[in-house]
Formats: C-alpha cells, structure tokens, sequence
C-alpha cells in the first residue's frame, strides 16, 4: 500500500540483512555456502556430463534432469556469488539494477524448476500407465518443443513481474531487506507506491507455480493406482524404483517452497529466510546425489565414467 510522499526518492540500491548479523556466525556461513557452491556446480555438471557421454541415457525422462541439472546450477549462480562476494568485500547492499536482475533470475529459474519437475511427472506417468504408446506420445520432438516453451512462458512471466517491480517507488528510509538477495514477496513489503497490482500478479504467480504440484500430486495417484495392480512385487519395486528419485526432488523442492511462501507476506520471518536456503541452496545441491544414489542407470553411467578416466589416465 502507499506510504504516502514521505522521503520518496530513487533509491539506487538495498540493504541485504541476509541471515544472521552475528560476524562469527558470518564466516561460518561463508564457508558453508561456498562449500555447498561448489559441491552444486560440481554434482549437477557431473550429471550433465554423464548423460551427455552415455547413449543409454538418451532418453526423455533424462532429457529432463540434462536441463533441470543446468537450471539448478544457473539458480543457484545466481544467488550465491553475490553473497560470497558481500561477505569478503564487507559491504551487504545490492544496487537496484542488479536487485531486479537477480530477482528476474530467481523467478524465472523457480518456474522452470516446476514446470521441469511436472514434465518428468507426465514422463513417469506415460511409461507405466501408457507402456505400449510411450514412445508414440513422449518423442524426441515433443521434448525439445515442451523444453522451449518452458523456457520461452518462465522468461515471459519473470519480465512481466520485473517491469511490474520496476514501476513501484521505494523509500529511502526502508531499504533493507530481510533476506540475502532480493525477493519479489519482500521488495513488495517495502514500497512506499501502491502494490495492488503487483499483488494480485503475485497470486497469479502462486497459483501457476502450484499448478505443477497439482499435476505432479495426478500423475502419482495414477502410477500408484497403476503399480498396484500388478501382480508380482519384484514387479511393483521394480516400477516404483523407477519414480522414487524424481518423487524424493518434488517431495524436497515443493515440501520447502510451500511452506515458506503460501502464507500472508506479513508473517515472513527469519525462520522463513533459513528455510528458503533449502530449496535455494540444499535442493540443487543434493538432485545430483538422489539421481545418482537412487538411480541404477545412473550409478552404473558414473562408474563407467569415471572406470574410463582412470584407464586413460
């Protein structure tokens, strides 16, 4: 809401507040998002890389996490050098270009992130429901069209709220943001313009972004009403094994999001900023470990990949 003409100017940048003031609690948190930075980076181009190099994993479903791998090293990169950076040069502010560009990012990437999760969700659900047709309806062209216009709808929806953010006035009296970089639901909170409009964007943006989770929630009530009716258990273990590493990323991504974000924006908290260094910064980084630990094919193509750079070596 308007907060009226008092010392309206252009604010040229923010203050982060980040998680924790306290300077030793600073360094130890320094340490351990570079460490996480980095474990993220590695992993997720690890997972790139072996399914880029084994022809057995050329399929749609691996298609997918190729993509969702490379959205959840760019999220993160996002986020996470600007903080590094704070830390070492000492200052927490963010200039305002930077601040929507970063929030621009955040968006985009979080939508692909669930539009990515649902496409997999519909993969899983034409392989064990639909069999026979899986590879008349899950083609080689149907993912690379679904991929471009999941890339094309996440850029489009992250500009119209970045032009909508762009359009508010801040005070320079309240610049701080109680987070460690700028989120859209926060920099609401401190305009001193009218955010109705950008409030009812914003519920748009919940619903869309829920909407994933509800086709995720369908295509699983239809696998397991599907999985039980086979006849063997080997069979049954068989096909769940199948769905439980993409199952265990949406239970991880969705369980962290929802819990921060579908609630008023009056009661974020500081609780709310460490919980969303889960699906900012744990999620991305443990993907390539549910992959790799809960996926035969993918333990056996790692091996193999790294069987291959010791013989060469």
């Amino acid at each position: 809401m308007s907060r009226g003409k008092e010392n309206v100017t252009g604010v040229t940048e923010f203050l982060l507040l980040g998680i924790t003031s306290d300077p030793e609690q600073r360094q130890v948190l320094f340490w351990l998002f570079l460490c996480m930075y980095l474990v993220t980076v590695a992993g997720n181009t690890l997972i790139i890389l072996v399914i880029g190099s084994h022809p057995r994993l050329h399929t749609p479903m691996y298609f997918f996490l190729i993509n969702l791998s490379f959205v959840d090293i760019c999220f993160t990169t996002n986020l996470i050098p600007k903080l590094l950076v704070n830390h070492v040069a000492g200052t927490w502010t963010i200039s305002y270009p930077h601040c929507l560009t970063q929030m621009y990012f955040l968006i985009s990437f979080a939508n692909l992130d669930t539009f990515l999760l649902a496409a997999m969700a519909l993969d899983r659900y034409v392989a064990i429901c639909k069999p026979l047709l899986y590879h008349t309806i899950i083609t080689p062209q149907l993912c690379r069209g679904l991929t471009t216009l999941m890339w094309t709808c996440s850029g489009l929806i992250s500009l119209v709220h970045t032009l909508l953010m762009n359009r508010l006035t801040f005070c320079s009296s309240a610049r701080e943001i109680l987070h460690f970089y700028c989120d859209a639901y926060l920099l609401m909170k401190i305009a001193c313009s009218d955010t109705h409009v950008n409030q009812h964007m914003f519920l748009g943006a919940v619903v869309l972004f829920v909407a994933p989770c509800v086709l995720i929630v369908v295509s699983y009530i239809r696998i397991a009403t599907a999985v039980l009716r086979i006849p063997s258990a080997l069979g049954r273990r068989k096909a769940f094994s199948t769905c439980s590493s993409h199952l265990s990323v949406v239970t991880l991504f969705y369980g962290t999001v929802l819990g921060v974000y579908i609630r008023p924006p009056k009661s974020f908290s500081v609780q709310d900023t460490v919980a969303t260094v889960m699906y900012t910064v744990v999620t991305p980084m443990l993907n390539p470990f549910i992959y790799s630990l809960r996926n035969q094919d993918m333990k056996e193509a790692v091996g193999r990949l790294f069987s291959k750079g010791s013989k060469s070596s």
